[in-house]
């Protein structure tokens, strides 16, 4: 089987490929990414592209039916990866998230593709102010640009589903969990780290939010499962939770457990801690169903300790991480700055070397 990982060199990718790589053998792996993240290694002694057949260096938007020759199943990481980032660029992120990961599908089906998996968010519940998990017949209210150019890939992508196209779109819940490329903008991940750095969990909003969480090897087995499953396991066009009910956690019950995981750590407000909007409980009773030998493995405790251990094998004493490049967006601000990224976060033309 021939299996395409777009955005293979962001935080999720890199577990991914060594999983298929496990679970698949006899695969061939191709990875596609543009490189914006290929550097933000996370002390590893190889790279993790070395479970690949071939790494691909290209702009997902540039992507062609050519590309696509002989490719059984594309998994689609590629996007813009978070909020922040997402608002600084909106446009950039409807033109990657979902301009791009569509015009991929398109391509794929032209060449013969019978399988899409489409990593998308259960960001797109937006509020759930009535406290009820929200499954996937539950109305989205997108509350970002992220999570718009999500719901509306979802969109686009079901209708090319068809009897020799499927297509399967993981409304993921929140990642967490150590990557040879790891990101600390993500809630967890980022309580473990200032509990490593400085003993200290800073919560940027009241604490009342709810977050469903999943580890990204976790996710890929979800993947796994997507890249052939038969229609019969969902529909041809399939959009479905893919998380644990358990994971479930109120942000400041999220904290208290980092805490309770490493004594003597302190947990506080942020100086201007208010109620974050984006709150929602979601139910993963559909992946049961569907998916029950590819169900989530990792509980809270686990991933803490992991986060906890990994970190300090790294040596992780940055109190002021939220400054440093494992925050996707000051990656993006730094190469912007230094005028290697263009307005639309393509790699600028380089200079003629003197």
């Amino acid at each position: 089987m021939n299996i395409m990982i777009t955005g293979n060199q962001g935080y999720v990718g890199p577990v991914v490929v060594e999983a298929l790589r496990r679970s698949r053998p006899d695969a061939r792996l191709v990875g596609v990414d543009t490189g914006l993240f290929a550097h933000c290694l996370t002390n590893v002694a190889q790279s993790p592209e070395v479970y690949l057949d071939t790494q691909v260096v290209k702009d997902v938007r540039d992507l062609d039916v050519a590309d696509l020759a002989g490719i059984d199943a594309v998994v689609h990481l590629a996007a813009i990866s978070n909020d922040p980032i997402g608002n600084r660029y909106e446009g950039v992120t409807i033109d990657i998230n979902q301009n791009a990961a569509v015009a991929t599908a398109k391509a794929a089906k032209a060449a013969g593709a019978s399988h899409f998996v489409f990593a998308s968010s259960c960001s797109v519940y937006g509020t759930a102010e009535d406290g009820n998990a929200r499954d996937e017949t539950s109305a989205t209210g997108p509350l970002t640009a992220y999570a718009r150019s999500k719901v509306g890939a979802e969109t686009e992508l079901a209708a090319l589903a068809d009897d020799n196209f499927t297509v399967t779109c993981l409304r993921f819940a929140t990642a967490c969990g150590m990557s040879p490329r790891l990101r600390l903008d993500l809630v967890l991940n980022d309580f473990v780290a200032g509990a490593v750095a400085g003993g200290v969990i800073t919560i940027l909003s009241d604490g009342s939010p709810w977050r469903p969480l999943i580890h990204v090897r976790d996710m890929a087995r979800a993947i796994d499962w997507a890249i052939d499953r038969p229609a019969s396991a969902g529909e041809q066009a399939l959009i479905v939770n893919a998380g644990r009910d358990d994971w479930n956690v109120q942000v400041r019950d999220l904290a208290a457990a980092v805490a309770d995981a490493m004594p003597g750590v302190a947990v506080n407000l942020g100086p201007a801690a208010a109620p974050d909007p984006r709150s929602y409980r979601v139910s993963f009773a559909r992946f049961r169903e569907l998916a029950p030998d590819h169900q989530p493995l990792v509980d809270l405790s686990a991933a803490v300790a992991e986060l906890r251990d990994g970190l300090r094998a790294w040596g992780f004493a940055d109190a002021e991480f939220r400054a440093s490049p494992l925050m996707r967006l000051n990656t993006v601000a730094s190469l912007r700055d230094s005028g290697r990224l263009d307005d639309t976060l393509r790699w600028a033309p380089l200079t003629p070397a003197q």
